[in-house]
């Protein structure tokens, strides 16, 4: 893979035609240390976010270790890459046939789950062939939390409901070795605040169910920095977290787990896209919705930009995006703000695609295709170079 100081030099030197994505290791590698020495538990990467092998390798040079696979094909990929990397199966639906390979071939051990439907199937496909049923299973019951904090909900497609988790949660404590509580206040939670709500609910859920709990996962959530939306350190989701956790009427050796996705990996990559006609504050680029810039069309998601012209000198101005599809669905609205003066021809750089953007890629309609270099500056913002300054909000709670 070629390498360069930056998007600029990548332009002059390839003049591309398709988009280019831009990987930075040392930004992935930066967030993965971070994680790893001051989140006061383990860390599991989940792979969805970005499952490129090259980054669930660096990840696990700079101390990551354990992996959040949620189909059996990340199973399999992060199981050949890492043969000594602790798996944990987190999709609270499953086949039978995902969660006994999972566990007789790849030693998954960790599974979660939000109905006793879902319990039985994890303890049939996990018993011998004798029908002796497993004895080293860590259960992991899905309670389903508000994500009111939190710019993209994750609150109606999983979790099992506070009225309803007592059963669940003394009916799979039959099943396990370790019983835990996971949940996911949705994805980039803006204030640390989003896991006290949730934290107070496992609490209920515990005290109505009189279980002993061993685990308690606080699922994703973790923010990155995008236009809009600065959240505050992530030492103040840490230390929170924490307080609440050690206060639940859990095991005294109870462990605590996270599975940062976006956190991880939103800083790893950006996109070269070339603006091939502009229609009066519309753009046409030869990248969108059904490229890296997914979540930029679907759900209004935006993203750093920034021109890589020398000649462009006009103020700047909002624009929208247009995709190279012929579908009118590969639109983005952005606004995305870009010197006035921007024509055909123009090269962009969109960043904070690391996660999910470089993951949701497809060839449809024959786009898709886009060559991969490395560059060594930094990324459009960092939640790990203490150079971004957070703005005070009523919910923002600080602890520095």
């Amino acid at each position: 893979m070629h390498h360069y100081p930056d998007a600029r030099s990548v332009v002059r030197d390839l003049v591309p035609d398709e988009p280019v994505m831009l990987n930075r290791p040392h930004a992935a590698a930066r967030a993965a240390r971070f994680f790893a020495q001051k989140f006061p538990g383990t860390t599991m990467y989940a792979v969805k976010a970005n499952p490129s092998p090259d980054l669930v390798q660096l990840l696990w040079d700079n101390g990551i270790r354990t992996y959040d696979v949620a189909s059996i094909a990340e199973v399999r990929m992060v199981r050949s890459l890492l043969p000594q990397a602790t798996l944990c199966f987190m999709h609270p639906v499953k086949t039978a046939g995902a969660i006994r390979e999972a566990y007789h071939q790849h030693g998954v051990r960790t599974f979660s789950l939000d109905t006793l439907e879902e319990l039985e199937k994890i303890v049939a496909a996990t018993s011998a062939a004798d029908g002796t049923p497993a004895e080293d299973l860590n259960l992991l019951v899905r309670l389903r939390v508000s994500s009111e904090h939190s710019e993209l909900s994750l609150a109606s497609k999983f979790g099992c409901d506070l009225a309803d988790s007592a059963p669940l949660l003394q009916a799979t404590r039959q099943h396990c070795d370790a019983l835990g509580i996971c949940f996911h206040v949705g994805s980039q939670a803006m204030t640390p605040f989003a896991y006290v709500q949730a934290l107070d609910r496992v609490r209920a859920a515990i005290v109505q169910a009189s279980v002993t709990v061993d685990i308690i996962d606080v699922g994703g959530g973790f923010p990155s920095a995008y236009p809009g939306m600065t959240p505050p350190p992530l030492e103040d989701y840490f230390a929170i977290i924490h307080r609440h956790f050690e206060s639940l009427p859990i095991s005294y050796n109870a462990e605590l787990w996270a599975e940062p996705g976006r956190a991880l990996s939103a800083e790893y990559s950006s996109v070269i896209v070339r603006v091939e006609k502009r229609r009066g504050e519309e753009l046409y680029i030869n990248d969108g919705a059904y490229g890296a810039l997914f979540d930029a069309a679907h759900v209004d998601w935006r993203f750093p930009v920034r021109a890589l012209e020398d000649d462009l000198t006009q103020p700047l101005a909002d624009f929208a995006f247009y995709g190279p599809t012929c579908d009118d669905a590969d639109y983005m609205k952005g606004p995305f703000d870009l010197p006035a003066d921007i024509q055909a021809g123009d090269y962009i750089e969109i960043g904070m695609l690391g996660a999910y953007g470089a993951a949701m890629k497809t060839g449809f309609n024959g786009f898709g295709a886009a060559e991969a270099v490395v560059v060594t500056d930094e990324p459009m913002a960092s939640l790990y170079t203490g150079e971004l300054k957070v703005a005070q909000t009523n919910n923002v709670v600080s602890l520095r």
